[in-house]
């Protein structure tokens, strides 16, 4: 019987960093708008980066930056930023079910998990030769946590001679990105009901709710409609 070697980690790695660089038009000036943000609550330029190497999370680091200007506690803005964030545990519990990884893996992908990395990884990875792997999910992670570095550091060391990013119009990127990785995955009449049931509830819950346990309860409801569905379908 011939051995079987595992496929090198850097192919799919790259692979997954590529697919996230169309999305660096829109992070750079997002970045840069944190970095401004900051600076202006009179966080230093080492602070300022510090939040973006250890956080990246651009809503909660924003958050986090306008809470400190207005004064607030730290468990006032840690309290902020994990509701803003808890939508990231849906997102841990759908990729457990598509890639293996081991613990250190799956610390290492929780630190650098972002909403793009993930629908990029749902989308493309299964596509990638032996489905879905940590090397990709990687890739995409890093990739975008490299240019939000970059372009927080530059918005930091110059933001007072930069364009207000808000006037260059470049907010619509992420939710196109989004909608183009949507798409392929309405495949059936149930996933479109799903995604539209889900949107409406998203948008219904965002009158009275943050973001972060919008995006959280929406994904749920959502996820329960489908499971509902799927087992309807199977028992008829």
């Amino acid at each position: 019987m011939v051995a079987v070697s595992p496929p090198s980690f850097w192919p799919p790695f790259w692979r997954g960093f590529r697919a996230l660089m169309p999305l660096w038009l829109g992070v750079i000036p997002f970045a840069v708008a944190y970095a401004v943000t900051a600076r202006a609550a009179g966080l230093g330029v080492g602070e300022t980066q510090l939040m973006s190497l250890t956080v990246f999370a651009g809503a909660s680091q924003f958050a986090a930056a306008g809470l400190f200007a207005g004064g607030a506690s730290a468990l006032g803005i840690v309290a902020t930023t994990f509701l803003l964030n808890v939508r990231h545990v849906l997102y841990g519990l759908s990729l457990a079910r598509q890639v293996p990884l081991t613990r250190t893996q799956r610390a290492i992908a929780a630190q650098f998990l972002t909403d793009e990395a993930y629908g990029m990884a749902v989308v493309r990875g299964p596509g990638e030769p032996g489905g879905l792997s940590f090397a990709f999910l990687l890739g995409a992670e890093l990739s975008l946590y490299v240019v939000w570095n970059a372009a927080t550091l530059a918005g930091a060391l110059a933001g007072g001679i930069l364009p207000d990013p808000a006037a260059l119009g470049v907010g619509v990127i992420f939710p196109l990105a989004f909608l183009g990785l949507l798409v392929p995955l309405l495949v059936d009449r149930g996933a479109i009901l799903v995604a539209l049931a889900s949107g409406l509830g998203a948008w219904g819950l965002s009158r009275v709710l943050p973001g972060g346990l919008v995006v959280l309860l929406a994904g749920v409801g959502g996820a329960l409609l489908g499971a509902f569905l799927v087992t309807r379908g199977e028992k008829a």
